[in-house]
């Protein structure tokens, strides 16, 4: 049958409008960010803000009540254990104590004396201990040069001996402290001895200096009279740091001594290296800036080199490193989504989309460790939509 020209013509319109319908009724490919799987190093860290401190530091108060004169030193000026006078004291005149109170001054001479011969015993310990694990490292360094120990082992022993070489120095410094309050105990007792005569020569008290390092704080400054005990000044030395973060306490429990830490936002080009040396025993409550009650947990770290230009009291941020390997399987966090109990992406094949199960393992903020459901080179979309769904056409939203 020969169809009319007009005839024909009609058919042809029909059938370009019936196109252009399709067309403009057939869904639009949905856009997303796209995704490759690869591998490559994951490390997976608890972050939280900390502080600086020095490690050992001192506060230098009145030992009796009196006049102290002005004190000329400033914050980081140097001094010298047992040489720079810290500050000059005029005690007043003493006051006649009766028996009890030259008792309880007796008393803490004694309870002083013995303090220090703790502290002396602590620092043979602490000796003793370094002794052992110098030893102990240099032993590993040797078995580990004929390959029969790891690597592991031998850093292992080496961060005891840092951790037994912090340990004499914590110990002698606990044995110039408690000489030092043994001082200040029978200057007391002294004072109060000579409270029975009739007539003295009142002198002076120089306060000096019972460590190495800077002044920290200066307390006083002006020419005042100071009750017993009133704090004077705090000395240190600034080069011997450690940082101290508190961390949520179930965080707290996935820290272990030992551990790798880096520290950034500290005002540096490149971040600082170090370990963490101790997690404390005890928690307390701190209320967030949210005004939620949270129980927290002080982490100590100690820093492999420290700047000259890092002090006392400086705001860091802490990152405990508590996995990390080098070669893993990984995806963007963001292309994650719960199915069920489990986890799930939207992979890209021909265009369309195809959600497959994934097993995940490790993963912090932004990527995650992929054990089973992927492999390497296979397209994923990242934050897909609630428009994406299983077969539904995609493509990538162009930057």
């Amino acid at each position: 049958m020969k169809l009319r020209p007009k005839r024909l013509v009609l058919w042809l319109i029909v059938a370009a409008v019936v196109a252009v319908l399709v067309l403009a009724l057939r869904p639009s490919p949905q856009r997303a960010d796209f995704a490759t799987v690869a591998r490559g190093p994951l490390q997976v860290t608890l972050d939280q803000e900390g502080e600086t401190r020095v490690r050992e530091r001192y506060q230098v108060s009145a030992p009796l009540a009196g006049r102290v004169l002005r004190i000329e030193l400033e914050p980081g000026d140097p001094v010298i254990a047992g040489d720079t006078a810290l500050a000059t004291f005029e005690p007043s005149d003493p006051n006649l104590l009766d028996a009890r109170s030259r008792a309880e001054a007796e008393g803490r001479v004694r309870a002083v004396q013995a303090s220090l011969g703790e502290a002396e015993a602590q620092r043979q310990k602490a000796e003793g201990e370094l002794a052992f694990r110098n030893s102990e490292s240099e032993r590993m360094r040797r078995l580990a040069e004929q390959g029969i120990v790891s690597r592991e082992d031998l850093e292992s022993a080496e961060l005891a001996l840092h951790t037994a070489e912090r340990g004499v120095e914590a110990a002698e410094f606990g044995v110039r402290n408690a000489r030092y309050q043994l001082e200040v105990a029978k200057a007391a007792l002294l004072q109060s001895a000579q409270s029975d005569a009739v007539s003295k020569t009142r002198g002076t008290i120089t306060l000096r200096s019972p460590v190495d390092g800077q002044v920290l704080r200066r307390l006083h400054e002006s020419e005042a009279v100071v009750p017993a005990g009133e704090p004077l000044l705090e000395v240190g030395d600034p080069r011997d740091l450690e940082i101290v973060a508190d961390f949520l306490s179930r965080d707290a429990v996935r820290i272990e001594a030992g551990m790798r830490v880096v520290i950034d936002q500290w005002g540096g080009d490149a971040p600082l290296a170090g370990r963490v040396r101790r997690v404390e025993p005890a928690g307390f409550m701190k209320v967030s800036a949210l005004g939620v009650e949270e129980q927290r947990v002080n982490v100590i770290a100690d820093l492999d080199e420290v700047p000259a230009t890092l002090g006392d009291g400086y705001r860091v941020q802490v990152r405990v490193v508590v996995w990390e390997a080098e070669d893993v399987l990984k995806v963007p966090v963001g292309s994650l989504f719960r199915n069920g109990e489990g986890w799930a992406v939207f992979t890209v094949d021909g265009g369309k989309a195809h959600r497959r199960d994934v097993r995940v393992g490790h993963k912090n903020g932004v990527e995650a460790e992929v054990l089973d459901g992927l492999e390497v080179g296979t397209t994923v979309i990242v934050h897909p939509g609630d428009a994406v769904a299983d077969g539904v056409s995609v493509e990538e939203r162009s930057s």
